[in-house]
This record gives C-alpha cells, sequence and structure tokens, in this order.
C-alpha cells in the first residue's frame, strides 16, 4: 500500500511538473506573439522579395529553399521532397499596354501562366475576330499585325489551343457557315486561332471581369515542349476598356494598341517539391500533429493572400515552438509546405500515398488556405472538447478583442469522404485522418472579401492584415504544441464513422 501511495505522489508530481511546463510554453509563445512576432517579415519576404509562385517558376524553387533555411536555422529538422516535374518552366516578368485613338489610356489587363509574351513592344491596329470562312478570307490581309478581339468572357484559363479544341471549333464552324442569321451563330472565342496566327496577329484579346483572374491548368502545360510553345500572346482585358475598344473597331474608328508582356519559359523538366519541417517526439516520435499549407501561387500577383497567409503563419508558429519549447513535444509535430495545391493538391496528395502507414498516427492534420483572418477558435466534437480546452488554455484573453472560444460540434460523425475537396486538408480527410481546421473570423470589421483577391491581380501584400495573421501564429502555436503533449491521440469516431 505504501509502495502504491508512493507511486502515485510521484506520478502525480511529475503530472504538474508536465503541465506547469505546458503553460509555462503557452506563455512563452503568447509574450513572443506581443512582443517579437515575425509573421509579417516572413510574409513580407515570401510575397514581395520572392513574388508569385507556380510549380515550375524559379520563385517556387527559391520559396522552397528559402523556407527550408528558415526552418533549418530554428532547429528543426528538415526534408526537401521531391513530388514531380513540369516538362517546360515558366517565369512572368513585366507586362504594360496602352490604347492610342482620339484618347489614350493605360490598359488593366492580364495572361495566364505558360502563355506567350510580345517580342518587345509591339503595336498594332486592332479587329474583331471572323466566325465564318467567309469572314475570314475577306480579312485575311488585314490581320498581319493586328490585335484581335474574340469573344466570351474570360474565366482566367487560356484559349484552348488542344487538338480537342481544334476539334471543337472546327465544328462550330461549320454550324455557322449554316446559319440563317447572326443571332444563330455561335460565339466561340477565336474559332479560327491557328489560321489567325498564320496570317500574323500580334495576340488575342477576351473581355475579363474585375478583379482579373489568371490561371494555369495541367492539359495545356503538361503538353507543352521547349520546342512547342504558346507564340502568340493570350491577353484577358478589364471588360470595361474592352467594350470601349471594341465599340470603336465596330465603328471603324481609329484605335491603336500596344503591349509589351514579359513572358519567359525555361527548358525543362522543372523539379517541384514540398518542404517538411520536423520537431521528433521525444516520447511518442511516431505519431504526429501536423499544421500545413501550399507553397505554390499564382503568379499575376504576388500570392501574398493565396497561400502567403497559411505560409508565413506556419512558419513563425515553427520559430515560436523551437524557441519557447525548451524540451521538445511528447509527439512528432510537422510543418508542412506542399507543393502545386493550385495544381491538383499534388504535394499533399504524394505525402499522403507515401506515407500510408503514418496516417492512423495523426492526431490532427490542420490546414490554412483562406486568407488572412484570425484563427480565433475550434468546434469540435463532444469526445475531444475537453482535450482541446486544456491544449487552448489561456488563448480566451490573450487578445482582448478577439476571444479565442471551443465549442462543442452538434454535428453526427460523417462518412470517410470519397472524393477529394478543394485544398490540402482533402486527401487527408480521405483517409480517416481527422483535419479539423481553426475558424477563421473578421471581429474587428476589415470587412475581408477572399473572393475579391482569391487568383486575382489583387492578391497582395498590402491586402493582409497583420493583426489577424501575427494572431492566428500564436493561437495555432500554442494548440499544435499542447495537442502534441496530450496524453493520447485526438479520437476519430466523433468525426467519422468507424468501420
Amino acid at each position: 500500500m505504501t509502495i502504491n501511495r508512493n507511486l502515485f505522489f510521484l506520478l502525480a508530481f511529475f503530472a504538474v511538473i508536465s503541465v506547469n511546463a505546458q503553460n509555462k510554453v503557452s506563455q512563452k509563445i503568447m509574450e513572443m506573439g506581443r512582443n517579437d512576432n515575425r509573421t509579417m517579415e516572413h510574409l513580407d519576404i515570401l510575397a514581395n522579395r520572392i513574388g508569385g509562385r507556380p510549380i515550375g517558376s524559379d520563385a517556387y524553387a527559391n520559396a522552397t529553399y528559402w523556407v527550408a533555411d528558415r526552418l533549418k536555422s530554428w532547429g528543426l529538422e528538415v526534408e526537401i521532397q521531391e513530388v514531380g516535374e513540369i516538362p517546360v518552366g515558366f517565369n512572368r516578368g513585366p507586362w504594360f499596354g496602352r490604347m492610342y485613338g482620339d484618347t489614350s489610356m493605360s490598359l488593366d489587363f492580364v495572361t495566364p501562366s505558360y502563355t506567350s509574351g510580345t517580342k518587345g513592344l509591339q503595336r498594332g491596329h486592332v479587329l474583331i475576330e471572323p466566325k465564318t470562312r467567309q469572314e475570314f478570307e475577306r480579312m485575311k490581309g488585314k490581320l498581319k499585325g493586328a490585335w484581335v478581339l474574340i469573344e466570351g468572357q474570360s474565366d482566367g484559363f487560356a484559349i484552348d489551343h488542344s487538338a480537342q479544341g481544334d476539334s471543337l471549333r472546327s465544328a462550330i464552324i461549320a454550324k455557322n457557315e449554316a446559319a440563317q442569321s447572326d443571332s444563330d451563330r455561335i460565339n466561340e472565342p477565336a474559332l479560327f486561332y491557328k489560321e489567325m496566327r498564320e496570317a500574323g496577329i500580334l495576340g488575342t484579346i477576351q473581355s475579363a471581369p474585375v478583379p482579373l483572374v489568371a490561371l494555369y491548368d495541367r492539359k495545356n502545360v503538361y503538353s507543352l515542349s521547349f520546342d512547342k510553345l504558346p507564340s502568340v500572346p493570350d491577353i484577358k482585358l478589364n471588360e470595361d476598356q474592352y467594350n470601349i475598344i471594341r465599340k470603336k473597331a465596330e465603328r471603324r474608328e481609329f484605335v491603336l494598341l500596344e503591349f509589351d508582356i514579359r513572358n519567359h519559359f525555361k527548358p525543362g523538366p522543372v523539379k517541384y517539391h514540398n518542404v517538411i519541417g520536423k520537431i521528433r517526439g521525444t516520447k511518442y516520435p511516431d505519431e504526429y500533429v501536423m499544421s500545413g499549407c501550399h507553397l505554390d501561387s499564382y503568379d499575376s500577383a504576388t500570392g501574398a493572400v493565396d497561400c502567403g497567409t497559411g505560409v508565413a503563419p506556419n512558419l513563425e508558429m515553427a520559430r515560436m515552438i523551437m524557441t519557447a519549447g525548451g524540451n521538445r513535444p511528447d509527439r512528432t509535430i510537422l510543418f508542412c509546405f506542399w507543393a502545386g495545391e493550385e495544381f491538383g493538391l499534388l504535394g499533399s496528395k504524394f505525402w499522403v500515398e507515401n506515407n500510408k502507414d503514418k496516417l492512423g498516427k495523426i492526431s490532427n492534420y490542420f490546414n490554412r488556405d483562406g486568407g488572412p483572418t484570425a484563427a480565433s477558435g475550434l468546434v469540435v466534437p463532444e469526445n475531444m472538447y475537453d482535450d482541446i480546452v486544456k491544449c487552448t488554455e489561456g488563448l480566451a484573453g490573450y487578445h482582448p478583442q478577439i476571444p479565442f472560444t471551443v465549442e462543442k460540434s452538434t454535428q453526427p460523425p460523417r462518412a470517410v469522404p470519397l472524393t477529394a475537396g478543394g485544398s490540402d486538408h482533402a486527401y487527408f480527410a480521405m483517409n480517416g485522418v481527422p483535419t479539423i481546421a481553426f475558424r477563421n473570423t473578421d471581429l474587428l470589421g476589415h470587412n475581408f472579401s477572399y473572393r475579391e483577391i482569391w487568383h486575382t491581380t489583387r492578391d497582395r501584400y498590402d491586402l493582409s492584415i497583420p493583426e489577424y495573421m501575427e494572431y492566428t501564429s500564436v493561437t495555432q502555436a500554442v494548440t499544435v504544441c499542447n495537442l502534441a503533449n496530450l496524453k493520447r491521440l485526438l479520437p476519430r469516431d466523433g468525426i467519422y464513422i468507424q468501420k
């Protein structure tokens, strides 16, 4: 009996020490968050020095090795994990355009990634694209040196130059030839693209809603080789300016357009990589808490919001935990910077498929990919509520205007999803890994609209929200660090139906 009582007090003593150590780490992280928060420094470097980061670009490679270097400098183990390769690389330079006529104006436009630039500054007249073979033959002699206005509204993607696209255009041309009136014609964009290119056009111009979106897709990119590249620009022009120019062209008013677009290709294949930073656990090194974001971005802006607002807090969390920790956590923490999320969740899918043995030992995978709002709470199943409250202790009063809350979910367990979702949590969830995410809020009334920035030319550093970003680094760091020190993995049966 005496031995048992002594053992009990000894265990209780170490438990108190462990709790106190955990509280000290949390307090140190919160203190750093107030006085030495470097989240926006990380974002400044990523967005303003490195810039937009499609896989296959020099910027993505630069970001990869910069992130790895930062993690190593803070003492993490780092893996640069090859995910795949692209046949041709792409780097975007500056772009400029202007209209000349009875009035002049600078042009607001963008081009999709992996499309052609100009051959220096190129100036030319404006034509409206032909819809029938007869129209094409009639205007064929005027196409050389022309900028051609094409139909439709841009969705951000390049005009389809594939064989399938050619087949569709041929079918539409045949229908237009048989049409009884103009109203019966199909206004598919760039019906005579190949013929117009061979006739010497400078490029095509399509109407685009504001804010301007510029994307790229696998079908076009993987079909490229350095000997088979786009040869004329694919311009997406502010719809108001497009309409002004089109009306002038319809009235046959004098108008000239000039563009200087520096889109550059590099011989491939170009490899792309994940970066994984590891804080190895001391008691349960083969059990994991994971925090992830995607490192790639589109490049019509700087990728500051999508997903610099995930990358910068993920970096700062790693720094804070390593600086504040003293002792290593009980479980391994992985900080994941995924490749190719915008290209089909490539990096996270690759990791999941190559680490099947680890999936059953992941307490939770936290993903951040939703803009610069504040990670101000968690909604969790009842059977993990007490654990999460313990892991977030002290955060409720960290920021007087942004209270951190933990709530019990009222949703019943669901089946493991069978198809991928829209971000890097998807393949984890499809394999039964908990992917509970922080609730992101705009409690200070910045009126942030992610949809007005997402994949557009507005994805810039100045549209981030520093107070929310710095807050997020703290709340996520405290939660992740404490979760790594829980006595157990988080239960899954409150999230997924157990088979």
